[in-house]
């Protein structure tokens, strides 16, 4: 298996829906605005197996000091080939210099990922977020 990354957002709409169905994230059903919006992001890395999308990080920046890293995802078919950790080492050397890397996993098993990645949880942080009940 030959897996090549890029920075470039060249995915179609059609590519990206069907790599976040593959994982069961509801944003996939949400087609248009998932594209937009990755292609308003700050940093998209994703990964190809030839013409296919098989997996992508988005990392939101403001240009200085934080880096927050909001998605991680690798089709299924293709999970446990190192993928997702390749990406996410790639976020942290593009923001080497910044003073905060963050992260909020939507899932607690995937912490250990992280941490294997040198992220830590934060002392006495707590996730919370706001679902916009007219979606």
């Amino acid at each position: 298996m030959s897996i090549t990354f890029t920075e470039e957002k060249s995915f179609t709409q059609e590519q990206v829906q069907k790599l976040f169905r593959s994982v069961g994230w509801v944003s996939g059903e949400y087609p248009e605005r998932l594209h937009k919006a990755l292609l308003g992001s700050s940093t998209v890395i994703s990964a190809w197996d030839g013409g296919r999308l098989v997996g992508l990080v988005r990392a939101l920046d403001d240009g200085s000091m934080l880096a927050y890293v909001h998605y991680v995802l690798v089709d299924p078919e293709y999970q446990g080939n190192g993928i997702a950790g390749r990406m996410i080492e790639m976020v942290k050397d593009k923001y080497r210099d910044y003073f905060y890397i963050e992260v909020m996993p939507e899932e607690s098993k995937n912490a250990s990922f992280y941490e294997g990645h040198g992220f830590h949880v934060m002392d006495d942080g707590v996730a919370m977020q706001i679902v916009n009940p007219n979606w």
